[in-house]
């Protein structure tokens, strides 16, 4: 297992630690009292909490997206507790309804089993598969008779279930609901009851979800779980949800190199977003890098390092780096260009294009910027308020023919 946290190896974590590790990055907490009484017992007994992550197998190649709150798993896993992803061989023949403006079409059998194993192959490059449990809801859903359903389906109430966003949008915009679609929510809050839940983990959009386990749990006599949801990361475009559809993502078993490649085209606004949900460095060693002098390129690349390293390994990581320089840095550079010499200090990249004379005015030096006209040693630059710190030799590029590489010197 490649991934594991610093803070997490540590044994002697007090529970106000854990709790805080754990924190990170979460949108909902339901509730915090609960979970810190749930740690409190599982360390003076020795039980382990059991801390569920379920998920349809309808799109089983799984993106840095799905790694969000498998990485919260995983979290948990670390700290010394069960856990439990439970693929949806029974759930995935409904479909789930949860963000969607129509009916999903059911999967057979032999799709769910043929996506479900391709999940199991891909989910140990985050967990540990000595210390995870895998499960299938068919394994107690199938067992299910028509008077268990009815048992279920009479600890919610019809109107419960309409108030879901989803389907409050559908009524309103006349869209059919299917009568299956209703009975999702329960079954996959069943779940909970037969895993004996302690926490339940899943995305934003799957809070409703998560709050009928805890209802269903509290109907079957059992201690509702606790609920944490994390959110919905952004995709390459930094706008919409990461998606394969929308063609923004970054799949966990692509080639490092096009990892790395995906990485480097983000903004640097989006890569702080995944430096808090990629990886597992503390919050205040990113607010320090964000606050920093140093070039934002270099820390494009240790994220992207840090990420092929999760899922390959270092020296991966590190030739993925050298072929993205030998390809896309290096390779655009002519052999043969002009070089200018530049004080060493700090500048508006707007006022280092006038000064060194690739603007004519700050501008056209900005117009440039905004277009995506100006790269700083192969990176494309598109903030117009982005600084540069000259400390070392780089190239500036205007446009596709116009280079001058620049030297810093002392004031």
């Amino acid at each position: 297992m490649t991934m594991l946290s610093n803070l997490a190896k540590n044994s002697s974590l007090t529970i106000d630690e854990q709790i805080e590790y754990l924190k990170k990055g979460v949108v909902d907490l339901i509730n915090e009292d609960e979970l810190r009484r749930k740690l409190e017992k599982s360390l003076q007994t020795g039980t382990p909490l059991r801390v569920k992550l379920g998920a349809d197998p309808t799109a089983p190649d799984i993106h840095l997206g799905h790694t969000v709150v498998i990485r919260k798993l995983r979290a948990f896993q670390e700290l010394g507790h069960t856990a439990i992803f439970l693929i949806g061989s029974f759930t995935g023949m409904i479909g789930d309804p949860s963000g969607k403006s129509a009916t999903r079409p059911p999967l057979s059998r032999e799709e769910v089993e043929a996506n479900a194993e391709t999940y199991k192959n891909q989910i140990f490059k985050i967990l540990d598969p000595d210390k995870t449990e895998i499960r299938f809801n068919s394994e107690w859903m199938d067992k299910f008779t028509a008077a268990d359903f009815i048992r279920l389906c009479s600890q919610v109430t019809v109107k419960q279930i309409l108030e879901r966003d989803d389907f409050e949008k559908r009524i309103k915009q006349e869209k059919p609901i299917a009568l299956h679609e209703l009975i999702y929510p329960l079954v996959q809050g069943y779940d909970s009851v037969a895993l004996k839940a302690d926490v339940e983990l899943g995305g934003t959009d799957q809070k409703f979800n998560l709050m009928v386990g805890r209802s269903l749990q509290r109907s079957y006599g059992q201690e509702p779980q606790v609920i944490m949801t994390t959110p919905l990361l952004e995709g390459l475009d930094g706008i919409n949800k990461m998606s394969k559809s929308l063609n923004n993502y970054i799949g966990i078993t692509e080639p490092p190199f096009e990892i790395f490649g995906k990485i480097m085209s983000i903004s640097d606004e989006l890569m702080w977003r995944y430096y808090e949900l990629l990886t597992d460095l503390p919050l205040s060693e990113i607010e320090k890098m964000k606050n920093s002098d140093e070039n934002p390129r270099n820390f494009k690349v240790k994220l992207a390092k840090l990420i092929i390293q999760d899922f390959y390994s270092a020296q991966l990581a590190d030739e993925a780096e050298e072929e993205f320089n030998r390809r896309f840095v290096r390779k655009e550079i002519p052999d043969d260009i002009e070089e200018k010499a530049v004080s060493s200090g700090k500048y508006p990249l707007s006022d280092l294009l006038l000064q060194v004379g690739l603007a004519p005015s700050k501008k056209e030096a900005k117009r440039l910027i905004e277009q995506g006209g100006v790269k700083v040693n192969g990176e494309r630059i598109s903030d117009v308020k982005a600084e540069i710190e000259v400390h070392e030799e780089m190239v500036l590029q205007v446009g596709k023919r116009k280079f001058l590489k620049i030297k810093p010197c002392e004031k």
